[in-house]
């Protein structure tokens, strides 16, 4: 597990819309264009291993995405790569971030000085959420799971302790990118716990006006 003395001040951004990372958390990747391949090969030289998920805003100036303030910096866990050249990779969550200052240099990728404080108990062991009441969660859950023709391994779900679940949900389930922006933002699991919880009430209303519209 890195500290915070291991964490870099400058890191590798892949700007991807909708692409979630959460602490301690696992997101598969796949990597074939040339400049992140290069970023690719440049994180595996450092010692961190980190990338930084962050997500473009929704409107771009001059040809060029503007990039949310706060992404998540995953370390490479596993990579194997295609006949073909390309590269399946998985990112494990690490730690937020605040994005100081995009760098400029002779990398094709883009890069940014970066700010950790304020995250620190992304270092730490998994959160948990008192405030969770099991029941009446999985009864919403499943409701919007038929809604959207999500499947689930409710066995594997019901079984998952509150980070695992909370995070694994709100990586999972297809709300738009500045909606997941505010899940990675939430403080704490319970205030992104609330805030999952408020998206999928939107969805299900949104899916009930509809059908009394026809």
């Amino acid at each position: 597990m890195l500290k915070s003395a291991d964490l870099p001040d400058t890191i590798a951004l892949f700007p991807l819309p909708g692409a979630l990372l959460l602490p301690r958390a696992k997101l598969p990747l796949h990597i074939f264009e040339p400049r992140y391949l290069a970023m690719l090969e440049d994180c595996m030289a450092t010692r961190s291993r980190l990338i930084g998920m962050v997500m473009p805003r929704a409107t771009p100036v001059g040809g060029v995405s503007r990039l949310h303030a706060i992404g998540c910096a995953g370390r490479l866990t596993a990579m194997s790569e295609t006949e073909d050249g390309r590269y399946m990779i998985t990112l494990t969550g690490v730690s937020r971030f605040r994005l100081l200052e995009e760098v400029t240099g002779e990398s094709p990728y883009r890069r940014a000085r970066v700010g950790w404080a304020g995250f620190e108990r992304d270092l730490g062991p998994a959160e948990k959420d008192p405030g969770l009441e099991r029941a009446a969660f999985f009864a919403r859950l499943r409701r919007f799971f038929a809604a959207t023709a999500l499947n689930a391994e409710w066995e594997s779900l019901t079984g998952a302790d509150d980070e695992l679940l909370i995070n694994a949900l709100s990586m999972l389930c297809p709300f738009q990118p500045e909606e997941k922006q505010a899940l990675l933002e939430a403080p704490s699991l319970s205030t992104r716990r609330e805030t999952l919880v408020t998206l999928m009430e939107f969805a299900l209303r949104a899916q009930d006006d509809g059908e009394r519209l026809q």
